[in-house]
């Protein structure tokens, strides 16, 4: 029964507790609220404060930025109507210009209409002062005009001869010597070697025997190697000697090097000549190779095409009146060069034109054209620098020089090929163009005689003095000169000397 009591004296005990610290909870939470409350209604005023403060200071910028503007508007105000009244000045100005130009076109025309007036006046006057001259005369003013000129050009034909005699000699001089100096120094540059040098065709035997192994059973050998090379093996009379005979120089030279080798082996049968026929002509696809590689490096000319050095060192089983066409190539570039660092030309430019000028010549036999017409397909071709093919296109006068290099270029194949030892020519074609410089000369009226002499280095013309005065004598020489140039081919340069000689002959009786 206690225990019962104590639980129940400890639950109200509990419950009296409980809402005694609930009425504490409460008083405590009032206090605390007004305290809040009292917290938020002091924040509430200060932004209150705060925003009337910015709106305040807002209103003022903003009063500031509209007076600014109103300011700047009137600004612009003012500098349109100074623009407005400038523009309406210049207006009225142009507007007066206007008016006062028509005035001054309208007085021009005038004046003009009055001036053509009075020139066709002065020319009516002019014709009919003429005619009357004419009649007083009794001669035609054309008639009067060219008797005037002839006895003119007579009184001073010869002081006229004399001073273009004079002014001639006197710059020839100059620029000869200033020419000679130049290819001097050019020249002494130019290491490249002098000597001939001749592709030969003919195979030394060491002993008559070796014929009968060439021609072998019925003709087998010969006609084998006669086939896979492509020439014809001509075996005569001629002791110890057989000569290769073929258009194409490349092939002589395989069918060369491949009976050389076969008669040193001494085993000449057909699959011998056809084993031997392919090492040589691999062995003159590396020279020609070797030989185009070589050209380059001795020249300095770089960035060609694999294909176009491989037809360069075909050039070296070339030769022109005997004259080696891939060293003489080398030597026009090396001359090329040299003359554009003297004149101040493009020395590149002439230099890989020297080189290629002649690279057509390495197909000549193949294609049809001159070999500068085909020269100038395979430079295109290789996308070869136009200016280079404009430079060497003209080196033999087919077409007119379109550059300094073209000249230069020119001027170097001429010294090339006409210095001394570099070609020779055979007789028939030496005696031919003896003909034909005098044939040319003679072909002219008023020639009596005319001689080439100094191996074709010189003309000497004769004159008839009574058909020939001295003026017409310097013109003539001139114009022999231009025909040998425009007709012939030769190296180097031809001297025209022209001799009018008046012989007077009287007998004492």
């Amino acid at each position: 029964m206690s225990e019962i009591l104590i639980s129940i004296i400890g639950f109200a005990s509990l419950m009296v507790g409980s809402v005694l610290g609930y009425y504490a909870r409460q008083s405590i939470a009032k206090r605390k609220a007004g305290t809040l409350e009292a917290e938020i209604q002091k924040k509430i005023k200060e932004v209150r404060d705060r925003s009337q403060l910015i709106i305040s200071e807002a209103k003022e910028q903003a009063s500031e930025i509209l007076e600014k503007a109103r300011v700047q508007v009137e600004q612009r105000q003012e500098d349109l109507l100074k623009t407005e009244r400038f523009l309406r000045k210049k207006e009225t100005s142009l507007e007066e210009r206007d008016v006062f130009l028509d005035k001054k076109e309208q007085e021009l025309k005038r004046k003009i209409q009055r001036l053509r007036e009075m020139k066709e006046l002065i020319d009516e006057l002019k014709k009919k002062a003429e005619k009357k001259l004419e009649e007083i005369a009794g001669i035609s003013k054309a008639k009067a005009k060219k008797e005037l000129l002839e006895t003119v050009e007579k009184e001073c034909q010869k002081e006229i001869f004399e001073r273009i005699k004079r002014m001639e000699k006197e710059g020839q001089e100059r620029f000869e010597r200033q020419a000679k100096e130049i290819l001097a120094s050019v020249i002494q540059r130019c290491a490249v070697s002098q000597a001939q040098e001749v592709t030969t065709t003919i195979v030394s035997l060491p002993n008559e025997e070796i014929k009968g192994r060439i021609i072998g059973k019925e003709g087998r050998n010969i006609k084998t190697l006669e086939k896979l090379t492509g020439t014809e093996i001509v075996i005569d009379e001629t002791p110890e000697i057989v000569v290769i005979s073929g258009f194409n120089p490349i092939r002589r030279q395989i069918a060369k090097t491949a009976l050389e080798r076969l008669i040193k082996d001494r085993r000449i049968q057909p699959a011998r000549i056809e084993q031997e026929v392919k090492k040589a002509e691999q062995e003159i696809a590396s020279q020609i190779k070797e030989a185009g590689e070589q050209a380059i490096f001795e020249t300095g000319v770089l960035g060609l095409d694999s294909k176009l050095v491989e037809l360069l060192g075909r050039l070296n089983f070339r030769t022109s009146y005997g004259q080696n066409v891939l060293l003489h190539s080398i030597e026009v570039s090396h001359l090329a060069g040299a003359l554009a660092s003297e004149l101040g030309a493009n020395v590149q430019v002439c230099k890989k034109a020297g080189l290629l000028h002649d690279i057509g010549k390495s197909l000549d036999h193949q294609v049809e054209g001159s070999h500068v017409d085909i020269g100038i397909k395979i430079l295109e071709k290789f996308g070869v620098e136009k200016e280079v093919i404009d430079a060497m296109k003209s080196h033999h006068g087919d077409c007119e020089p379109e550059s300094l290099e073209a000249v230069l270029v020119q001027v170097a194949d001429q010294i090339s090929g006409a210095r001394p030892g570099a070609r020779k020519e055979n007789l028939e074609e030496y005696l031919k163009r003896l003909e034909d410089l005098e044939k040319i000369a003679l072909s002219f009226p008023g020639v009596e005689k005319a001689y080439a002499i100094q191996a074709g280095r010189e003309l000497r013309v004769f004159a008839n003095p009574e058909e020939i005065d001295d003026l017409e004598a310097y013109k003539l020489a001139k114009e022999i000169a231009s025909k040998i140039q425009e007709e012939l081919r030769y190296p180097g340069e031809i001297k025209v000397t022209l001799i009018r000689e008046r012989r007077v002959v009287e007998y004492a009786k």
